[in-house]
């Protein structure tokens, strides 16, 4: 059904626009609605000057509507745009697994030349993956490791586990709340069992 596409694509941006904006799209219609009332008012008394300045008015609210519109669409594709870039970023980077992110930026455009005036973009997209992955891999670690370490343990608690594993492993000290974490996880399973 081809018919009103523009229009359920627009309905679609204003259902996921931001709700400041989505608000700021009603004062537009109710001032129009009340221009159209005035300038059929003015009409019937010949107000020719009411009229006039009823009528910019009018031309006012319809470009505010418009100016309006093309901000929900702009703000609809620019977050569109975010998210299929960092999805397809981060295949490319689990695929191809490299750290630097200059040679990830010049790969990426050469393989996908269409995003050649975006290399800014893609470059903080890229920072912002790789950090991610190095969280996730630092959670990984830490789980695996505090699973091994509390298995020596006797009837451990948190608070004694997470001081003497951060004794132990000295490099995973500024981690102290996800250590925390990971571990009341981990023995809450535990206990479940």
């Amino acid at each position: 059904m081809p018919r009103c596409g523009r229009l359920r694509n627009f309905i679609r941006e204003y259902k996921e626009s931001p709700r400041t904006e989505r608000v700021s799209f009603i004062p537009p219609f109710l001032i129009l609605a009340i221009e159209i009332i005035l300038i059929i008012h003015a009409i019937l008394l010949n107000e020719i000057f009411v009229i006039v300045l009823t009528f910019v008015l009018l031309i006012i609210s319809i470009i505010e509507i418009v100016i309006v519109t093309y901000e929900i669409h702009e703000h609809y594709s620019k977050i569109n745009f975010d998210k299929k870039l960092t999805i397809r970023l981060d295949d490319f980077i689990t695929e191809k697994k490299e750290k630097n992110v200059k040679k990830i930026v010049a790969d990426f455009i050469n393989q996908y030349p269409e995003y050649e005036k975006y290399r800014n973009e893609i470059y903080h997209t890229t920072c912002q993956i790789l950090e991610t992955h190095k969280e996730e891999k630092i959670e990984r670690d830490l789980t695996i490791k505090l699973k091994k370490y509390i298995i020596k343990k006797k009837k451990p608690t948190v608070d004694e586990i997470v001081k003497s594993f951060i004794k132990k492993y000295p490099k995973y000290s500024k981690f102290r709340t996800e250590i925390y974490v990971i571990t009341a996880q981990i023995l809450t399973d535990n206990f479940n069992k």
